[in-house]
């Protein structure tokens, strides 16, 4: 698999939970819709005021599993960082395509887009005898 096949994961399954570092190093793990652009980013939004926006101005490292329900789950790990200038355009419009309810609350009203570039990722297939498990071929962002 490959950022390509990684992003159209994502977007087939549109969620996922997402884990941030709280104040003490601590986990602090939430249910998010998720969207890819297509260098394979993972986008998600957040309240200002919420744990992921103080965790992830802190320290941006995060874990993303997606999936799970149908056997097939991708796990990634990656820095993350609130989108502004062309990636919160770009971002904007890869969340709006995934959730186009997002429109009635965009950026700048009391909610901001986050942007993951993952450092690794690992697809994992369980619904056949033999198991698949395979790093995902992250690349060069083109």
């Amino acid at each position: 698999m490959d950022r390509s096949g990684m992003a159209a994961y994502v977007r087939g399954i549109g969620s996922g939970v997402v884990s941030s570092l709280g104040p003490g190093g601590a986990p602090q793990a939430a249910y998010l819709d998720i969207a890819a652009t297509d260098d394979g980013e993972l986008v998600f939004n957040a309240r200002v005021d919420s744990r992921k926006i103080a965790n992830i101005a802190r320290d941006g490292r995060v874990a993303v599993v997606i999936g799970g329900a149908d056997g097939t789950t991708l796990q990634c790990e990656g820095s993350a960082a609130l989108a502004a200038g062309e990636d919160l355009a770009r971002c904007a419009a890869a969340y709006e395509a995934a959730f186009p309810g997002f429109v009635a609350s965009r950026p700048g009203d009391g909610v901001m887009l986050v942007r993951v570039a993952l450092d690794w990722a690992r697809y994992r297939d369980y619904r056949d005898r033999e198991p698949v498990s395979v790093d995902v071929d992250l690349g060069q962002l083109r």
